[in-house]
């Protein structure tokens, strides 16, 4: 027993001493896991949203998956300003909470909301109008681009709530309040799925409307989520956060400064990660649509344990911005320690969940034989990029609190804008030209997703390691 508790110990850093305050690393793995597993949760279920859709519209064949699938990086294009501004807005609230400057984490996220509203008005113009175009640049073919211009049309419509949404669970994430945007994802999943159930092959007596319903139940719930999101800062006057009375907003030069450095780096990353991610869509949209299905299923479960991880760098993000609000440098290294040993025991559940469900998995969104077989290869390929891709997702997130944003987006330049699309054409394209029987126009992808996943892995581990990031004041 004394040595399964050394052993333990010297894993997971429980010796480590803080000499920053009384909290000791058992405190401080409580503190991450407290904040993290209603993020985790909230992002699985907003992951499995999506793999819903694809699940429901797969069965109307793989021509609509790839009409779903085809919205996804042009949404994520059109939001990535009002995700910028979330990272921003999350960072500057945990650093104020650090400072215990409640005033200012409030005005902080009055004057996001503001900023939010104008850039969600113009993404729903542009999503609205622009759809068939935006659908096209993405790779949809003459197959797929009226499904695919349709859903985009009709999620576009919640573009303005969805920003409100995210900006308002941006700022709880900061304080540490994950429980609120857990509930709020979590009603508006449970209306997606009904109306998913009952819009796209029509029961309970409504129309089976496809591919269109789909989308409407995607608007609906993302309403949904923004309703329940408006009531957890307005009703307790006492939160945090409340926006209770809202009044007068005022925007203050400290605040904006602030959001503009950190949302301006998270903007350069977004724009490299959505533009990498177009490209590699679209080279994988010109080997097949059977390839493109393929990819998108296996997505849909990666996203899962993105998601996973995701939800505990948000809980890293809060906690060392709120270390470093409150000038404790070491416990903020602490805590990277603690959350990279979390995603190492994540990485490894997540691993035997896809290794022993990789054959089941597939048949969970087609019932094509090749696609399903292609899809189980895939997962396999998976596996040697979930740890690296779990520890880029966690690392990333303590440098976002510590407002490193650039570095992060020169590391997502290099990687996912230059590395991963031309591993994917290499693979996809000349080699599987001079190697048809190895499918690589299948496996090429997830090839190139381990490389990527290694290299962003190694340059945010390097940059963690040599500690500057501490001294950054925002």
């Amino acid at each position: 027993m004394q040595n399964n508790s050394t052993v333990l110990d010297k894993l997971f850093g429980f010796y480590k001493e803080n000499p920053d305050d009384l909290d000791s690393m058992r405190d401080m793995y409580r503190q991450l896991i407290r904040i993290a597993w209603p993020a985790a949760l909230e992002g699985l279920l907003l992951s499995l949203m999506n793999s819903f859709d694809t699940m429901m519209v797969g069965k109307l064949g793989p021509a609509a998956i790839v009409s779903v699938g085809l919205c996804s990086q042009p949404r994520m294009i059109l939001l990535l300003m009002a995700q910028a501004l979330c990272v921003g807005t999350t960072a500057v609230v945990a650093r104020r909470r650090g400072e215990e400057r409640q005033d200012a984490a409030k005005n902080c996220l009055k004057q996001s909301l503001v900023i939010i509203t104008f850039i969600g008005i113009a993404i729903l113009l542009t999503g609205y109008f622009g759809a068939e175009g935006l659908v096209r640049l993405a790779g949809a073919s003459s197959e797929t681009v009226t499904d695919a211009a349709t859903y985009f049309r009709i999620i576009s419509l919640a573009f303005v709530f969805n920003c409100w949404t995210l900006c308002i669970c941006a700022a709880k994430r900061g304080v540490g309040q994950t429980k609120v945007t857990m509930v709020v994802n979590m009603t508006a999943n449970a209306v997606n799925i009904f109306l998913n159930y009952c819009l796209i092959q029509g029961h309970l007596g409504f129309p089976a409307l496809g591919v269109r319903g789909a989308a409407i139940a995607t608007a609906i719930g993302t309403f949904v989520s923004f309703i329940m999101a408006a009531l957890a800062v307005t009703i307790n006057k006492d939160d945090y956060i409340s926006l209770r009375p809202f009044g007068k907003v005022s925007f203050d030069s400290e605040t904006v400064t602030a959001l503009l450095h950190i949302g301006g780096g998270s903007i350069a990353e977004s724009v490299f990660l959505r533009v990498g991610f177009l490209i590699n869509g679209r080279l994988i949209a010109g080997v097949g649509t059977a390839a493109y299905a393929t990819n998108q299923i296996v997505m849909q479960v990666s996203g899962l344990t993105f998601t996973v991880s995701d939800g505990t760098a948000s809980a890293c993000t809060a906690l060392v911005g709120q270390s470093l609000g409150a000038n404790k440098k070491n416990k903020a290294k602490l805590y990277v320690y603690a959350v990279s040993m979390i995603a190492l025991v994540l990485s490894l559940m997540i691993m035997t969940f896809t290794f022993f469900g990789r054959n089941l998995l597939p048949t969970l969104f087609t019932e094509d034989k090749e696609i399903i077989r292609a899809a189980s290869m895939c997962f396999v390929i998976l596996l040697f990029g979930v740890f690296a891709q779990n520890m880029r997702v966690v690392l990333s997130g303590c440098l976002r609190g510590a407002g490193d944003v650039k570095y992060v987006a020169i590391v997502s330049l290099v990687s996912v804008l230059i590395i991963r699309p031309l591993m994917t054409y290499l693979f996809c394209y000349p080699l599987n030209s001079l190697y048809p029987l190895l499918m690589l126009g299948f496996l090429g992808p997830w090839l190139s997703f381990d490389i990527d996943a290694i290299v962003r892995a190694v340059m945010l581990y390097a940059r963690v390691k040599k500690g500057q990031w501490v001294n950054i004041r925002i």
